[in-house]
């Protein structure tokens, strides 16, 4: 499994209100993205940093997902190009279900 961290400047003009409404709005789309497990979105405390942190079944379905289209999405929507990184993910811990989870 794999944790991608993708992080971007928010607009000064976009509240955090009009951030929290954004993100319920399009939150449906990430239902139907093959081998995504997972997506949190993210807004820091200050309301200026946004983005999310998605649990990915294998690197190749996650960087198929992180395209140009991508990068210029965000890009055009908010104003700043998102920085992605990627994290190994051996184990996770889901205490809403009980299981732990190993990507072997």
């Amino acid at each position: 499994m794999l944790t991608v961290l993708v992080q971007f400047q928010l607009p000064a003009s976009v509240t955090r209100e009009q951030a929290e409404k954004l993100f319920a709005r399009i939150a449906g789309i990430y239902h139907e993205i093959p081998g995504l497990i997972r997506k949190y979105f993210l807004l820091a405390e200050d309301g200026k940093t946004a983005g999310g942190v998605y649990l990915w079944r294998t690197r190749q379905e996650a960087e198929s997902f992180y395209n140009e289209n991508f990068k210029l999405a965000i890009a055009e929507k908010f104003g700043s190009e998102p920085s992605i990184t990627y994290f190994e993910s051996p184990v996770v811990v889901d205490n809403l279900t009980g299981e732990t989870i190993t990507s072997r």
